[in-house]
């Protein structure tokens, strides 16, 4: 079982939680706030951390570049870049495909 499959379905997480689900330490998922600019928790008004369910996956993500493949903070970046550059494309040509048949359909 992956360790995304280990996140609870609930719509905000606290950082002990976090801390919980993926074995860090606290200390590092705020140091990776301050690297990763698209791992930014929104924040109570007390200032709490509240994690969403796509916070926890990045976190699983980044844990999985730098901890299993090695990767430096600066690669990982580049490859969590390269990641989300890919997934637009799919979903542009998803779009562009759906586009095509409904031409298709009226020229039949």
């Amino acid at each position: 079982m992956s360790e995304k499959e280990n996140i609870p379905q609930k719509l905000y997480f606290s950082i002990r939680e976090v801390k919980e689900i993926t074995n860090l330490p606290t200390y590092i998922l705020r140091f990776w706030e301050s690297k990763f600019p698209s791992l930014s928790p929104q924040k109570s008004r007390g200032g709490h951390r509240r994690y969403q369910k796509k916070d926890v996956e990045l976190i699983l993500k980044i844990k999985e570049l730098l901890h299993e493949k090695r990767f430096t903070i600066e690669g990982a970046k580049r490859e969590l870049k390269e990641e989300k550059k890919e997934g637009k494309l799919s979903l542009d040509l998803i779009w562009l495909r759906k586009e095509i048949e409904e031409i298709i359909e009226l020229l039949d």
